[in-house]
């Protein structure tokens, strides 16, 4: 992994900038001691980390529009950082910029029954969103695992999905409205809480950028009424890909489940342990597929996926009785990364996504790169819409193993771009793909769209180093000859 080289020249004058920081946040906003900075010097990819030259804590739309400004003047990058729990490096410091920190933008601002939406700061978690609502019968439906702790800006930024994200979208499908404060200080509204807004698309563009674009300080997302009836069914299989082959007999037969989930062998038993889910353990694959809306409906459907999932070859299937046995199944499935964690030193979680019908293909190729490498794997994943989460298990202890689990990690993120998926499904790129990206994109493609990202930020002050594996100066983007190398990329150490 390599970021740009720090330049010399901000971190000399990091005592103007500080002080200058300290005139639009007085007090304790602004972080300067070593100790302090520890606590910013990476986010979910904690392999990689770096102590920020100074970390601001706005509190207000006004306060971020003129740290933006302070910052294009003096020419100093920014980091825009939420929760800091992304897998890759999205929100990772620079020694030579300032770290936004939105955490104390933490307060919804309005939840409006009547049009089903909610207004919120950045800062709030996405599953704050739901328990604000739930009393009155309604919930967010993305749901990401890291829901507890994963702030709703962040999930804009990286375009989260969640166990639900097959039936009811991602974020981009739920979002409706931004407020975002451009490099330059200047505050914009797209979207609200209207369902569709005239001109281009500025939301989608916004969305999933990982702060490249701009700062989030207020995000409008639609909240959806809680159906009638859900229920969850527990498939086990003698294989994975009996598993793979069920998921793509599930939606080829045309129905869309709430939700539909796999697990493997290990990371059955790690969830099973860690929650007592009740998860059968003989089985080498399990899927949590769940059915929800009118009863009548879900009765029909339940007995009709329980048909596909005998003919697939299911050898154990259980349905849940009631509200709280069919959260005990989903207790384990969104516990699986921390369980995971009990059972290895360290694990490295990848991120891609493939066509459903190459599920079983997948897979089997993941084993024998297991193999290969001799590191274990974990398999969780959004079946339903092909979003693998192979969790690679290894000791950051042993030398080497980072290294090597790197290399796997990006074979596993080539195979998922040459069977016909992407890089990612929801953690976006980050550092840890950066890289890769021309696996999928020629270099046309990058620069172009590198292009946009000039239209909005021309001196490459928004989190530079993250999404594009060179960087191209915005003044020689119209020319047709754009030489690679124009930044210099030094390696970044490893813990």
């Amino acid at each position: 992994m390599r970021m740009p080289e720090p330049d010399a020249g901000i971190i000399a004058r990091r005592s103007d900038i500080i002080a200058g920081l300290r005139r639009i946040v007085p007090g304790e906003g602004v972080i300067v001691d070593t100790e302090e900075l520890r606590v910013y010097e990476c986010d979910g990819l904690s392999a990689y980390r770096q102590i920020p030259l100074v970390v601001i804590l706005p509190e207000t739309t006004a306060q971020v529009s003129a740290i933006l400004s302070f910052c294009l003047a003096e020419g100093v990058k920014i980091v825009p950082r939420g929760a800091g729990t992304s897998l890759t490096g999205s929100s990772m410091p620079l020694a030579d910029a300032v770290t936004v920190g939105l955490g104390k933008f933490n307060r919804i601002l309005d939840i409006d029954y009547q049009n089903r939406v909610v207004v919120a700061q950045p800062g709030v978690t996405n599953l704050g969103i739901s328990d604000a609502v739930q009393h009155r019968g309604f919930y967010y439906a993305p749901d990401p695992s890291s829901q507890i702790a994963c702030s709703i800006g962040g999930n804009v930024g990286t375009n989260s999905g969640g166990v639900h994200c097959l039936k009811y979208g991602l974020t981009t499908n739920n979002l409706l409205g931004l407020e975002v404060v451009l490099i330059n200080g200047e505050v914009i509204r797209l979207g609200g809480k209207h369902l569709d807004s005239e001109g281009y698309d500025l939301l989608g563009l916004m969305t999933g950028s990982e702060g490249l674009l701009g700062v989030i300080t207020e995000v409008t997302v639609r909240i959806l009424q809680k159906p009638e009836c859900a229920r969850a069914l527990l498939i086990g299989f003698s294989s994975n890909e009996a598993a793979g082959d069920c998921v793509a007999a599930i939606i080829g037969a045309g129905i869309i489940p709430g939700g539909m989930e796999m697990m493997d062998k290990p990371a059955i038993h790690a969830a099973d342990d860690f929650v007592h889910a009740g998860y059968p353990r003989d089985v080498e694959a399990l899927l949590i597929v769940e059915l929800d809306g009118p009863a009548a409906e879900v009765e029909d459907l339940i007995a009709r996926v329980e048909a596909i999932a005998r003919e697939s070859g299911a050898v154990n299937v259980r349905t849940s009785r009631d509200e709280e046995e069919r959260l005990k199944f989903w207790a384990g499935r969104k516990a699986a990364f921390p369980a995971v964690g009990r059972i290895s030193p360290d694990y490295y979680c990848m991120d891609g996504t493939i066509p459903r019908n190459k599920l079983a293909e997948v897979l089997k190729r993941i084993g024998a790169l297991s193999k290969e490498y001799g590191l274990g794997v974990a398999n969780v994943f959004h079946a339903g819409d092909g979003n693998l989460h192979p969790l690679i298990l290894y000791d950051a202890n042993k030398p080497g193993e980072l290294e090597a689990v790197e290399e796997m990690g990006a074979k596993i993120l080539r195979l998922c771009v040459e069977v016909g998926g992407v890089l990612t499904g929801e953690h976006g790129v980050g550092i840890e793909k950066r890289d890769l990206m021309d696996t999928m994109f020629t270099e046309d493609d990058l620069k172009q769209q590198q292009r946009v990202k000039c239209a909005f930020d021309a001196g490459h002050l928004l989190n530079p180093g993250k999404v594009y594996p060179t960087l191209h100066r915005c003044a020689e983007l119209g020319r047709v000859h754009v030489h690679r190398g124009q930044f210099r990329f030094p390696d970044l150490p490893r813990f």
